[in-house]
């Protein structure tokens, strides 16, 4: 009982079809994911970064632990504290601003280096220093 030839061609052909197309169809699938997990690798460290990692990183040398500054380089630089009455006067968009744009000759500006939603993030944990 042997099948024709032709018969045996077109069902050979048919598999090797259907194999072609489940080998894009995973190269594809695959892409998508790379895709993914690259995008994901470039977008979530900025947001992945607290306002308290934020201020450990960026802050803490002058503002200190505490936002005291206390801090031999806070001292010396003639830092303000966060306590300090016209610090916890300052509104949201004022502290905002210095972070952004800087403030004085010591202050540096983090446009550029901070988004906004992680200066936004490092004014909420700046309030949480000002308790």
């Amino acid at each position: 009982m042997n099948a024709p030839k032709g018969i045996l061609m077109h069902s050979r052909e048919r598999e090797i079809e259907c194999l072609a197309h489940r080998s894009l169809s995973v190269k594809s699938n695959r892409n998508c994911v790379a895709v993914f997990f690259l995008a994901a690798a470039i977008v979530l460290p900025a947001f992945a970064q607290s306002g308290a990692d934020n201020y450990k990183s960026k802050c803490l040398m002058c503002h200190g632990v505490d936002g005291l500054a206390a801090t031999n380089v806070g001292k010396a630089m003639k830092v303000t504290s966060f306590k300090d009455p016209a610090a916890v006067k300052a509104t949201d968009a004022q502290l905002f601003a210095a972070i952004k744009n800087g403030k004085g000759a010591n202050m540096k500006p983090y446009a550029g280096k901070l988004t906004d939603d992680q200066i936004k993030s490092l004014v909420a944990y700046i309030r949480t220093l000002q308790k």
